[in-house]
């Protein structure tokens, strides 16, 4: 197997449905940008509160990606 090098950077995905529509939402525009995406972790989750509800989720994210050369 040959060997790879990597790249990571931090991202921030929001949503007002769900934590896991945030990270897919950020993944998603992500992949728009940046090729060969490996993997992911969450750093931070956090969100916004009105009314007495949860109204907005952000979460943070660490995403690798394989660099070509």
């Amino acid at each position: 197997m040959p060997s790879h090098t990597y790249k990571h950077i931090e991202i921030t995905g929001s949503s007002t449905k769900s934590s896991d529509d945030a990270i897919s939402s950020a993944i998603a525009t992500a992949a728009k940008t940046l090729d060969h995406l490996h993997w992911f972790q969450v750093v931070e989750n956090r969100g916004f509160i009105e009314d007495d509800k949860v109204k907005h989720w952000q979460v943070t994210l660490k995403v690798g990606f394989r660099l070509d050369r």
